[in-house]
C-alpha cells in the first residue's frame, strides 16, 4: 500500500493527475447517484431559463437550497469517506479542507462547445495566473455517475506556463478558439465507479456526450488563501457533524473561517 500510494504521489506531483479504475463499487455510486439526482433535477427545474441557454455545470451541491438534511448528511460521508480522504491526504497531507461541490453535465444545447482553461484565470489576470500555479494548491476530485468521454488534461501544466499554442487557444486570440484541439492535450476517458483527482490550475476542458454526469469535490490546502471561496451553507452544521464519520476535513474549513472571523474582529482563538 505504500508503494501504491508512493507512486500516486508522484504521478500527481509529475502529471497533475491520476485516474483511479473501479475505485467506488456500484452501491456506493448508486446511493450517490441517487442524491445527485435529486439535486440536478431540482435544480434544473429552479435554473429553467439558464440551464437551456449555456449552462453546463452547477455548483453549491451540499448546500440546504435543493437537499433535505438526510440527503446532504449522505453526501458529507461520501466526500469524507476513507476512499476519498485516502485521495486527499495523498496529494494534500497539510491539513486538507473542504471547498465546494460542483456537477458537470452536458449542455442542452448540444452545438455548444467545451473550452480551454485554468480555474485560476477566473481570478487572476496572467501574471496572478503565473503566480497562482506555483503556489496554490487546489484539487478537484472527479466522481462520474456514468460512463462518459471524460476529461482532456495537459499533463505537467499544472507546473509551468503555457506554451504559445497553449495560451493563443486558452484565450481565444491571434484566431483561434478555446475549443480548439490542443496538440498537448490528452483525454481521459471515466466510466462510473472511477476517481480522477486532477489540479484545479491545470489546463484541462470537460467533454461532453453519452450521459455525462460527473460528480467534483474540490478540497484546498490549508495554507492556501481560499476561504472566502467558501459558502457557509454547504458546510455541516453542528447536529450534522455528530452524524458524519470522520469530519476533519470539514471542521478544517469551519477552524479556517472562525479564525477569519476572529482576525476581523480581533478576537484569539486558542
Amino acid at each position: 500500500m505504500a508503494n501504491n500510494i508512493q507512486n500516486i504521489k508522484q504521478s500527481y506531483d509529475h502529471q497533475g493527475y491520476f485516474v483511479m479504475r473501479n475505485y467506488f463499487n456500484e452501491a456506493e455510486i448508486s446511493a450517490l447517484r441517487e442524491v445527485i439526482l435529486t439535486f440536478h433535477n431540482a435544480w434544473k427545474q429552479a435554473n429553467k431559463r439558464f440551464y437551456q441557454e449555456e449552462a453546463f455545470n452547477s455548483s453549491l451541491i451540499t448546500g440546504s437550497e435543493y437537499l433535505n438534511d438526510d440527503d446532504r448528511v449522505s453526501l458529507f460521508n461520501f466526500i469524507s469517506s476513507n476512499k476519498v480522504m485516502d485521495m486527499v491526504n495523498t496529494v494534500l497531507p497539510n491539513h486538507p479542507a473542504f471547498m465546494n461541490t460542483q456537477l458537470f453535465f452536458n449542455p442542452y444545447n448540444q452545438q455548444q462547445e467545451n473550452f480551454w482553461h485554468r480555474d485560476c484565470q477566473y481570478d487572476h489576470d496572467l501574471v496572478g495566473q503565473q503566480k497562482a500555479i506555483q503556489e496554490t494548491q487546489v484539487l478537484h476530485l472527479r466522481v462520474p455517475l456514468f460512463d462518459e468521454p471524460g476529461m482532456e488534461l495537459v499533463p505537467g501544466s499544472h507546473k509551468r506556463w503555457d506554451s504559445t499554442e497553449e495560451l493563443d487557444v486558452r484565450l481565444a486570440r491571434k484566431r483561434k478558439f478555446s475549443s480548439d484541439s490542443l496538440s498537448t492535450g490528452k483525454q481521459i476517458e471515466l466510466a462510473a465507479g472511477d476517481l480522477l483527482v486532477f489540479s484545479a490550475d491545470m489546463i484541462h476542458r470537460g467533454i461532453y456526450g453519452l450521459d455525462r454526469l460527473a460528480f467534483d469535490i474540490l478540497v484546498f490546502d490549508s495554507t492556501g488563501d481560499f476561504v472566502d471561496y467558501v459558502d457557509d451553507d454547504c458546510l455541516p452544521n453542528e447536529q450534522m457533524l455528530k452524524h458524519i464519520s470522520n469530519p476533519s476535513l470539514f471542521n478544517n474549513t469551519l477552524r479556517l473561517k472562525a479564525l477569519q472571523l476572529a482576525n476581523h474582529s480581533g478576537q484569539v482563538l486558542v
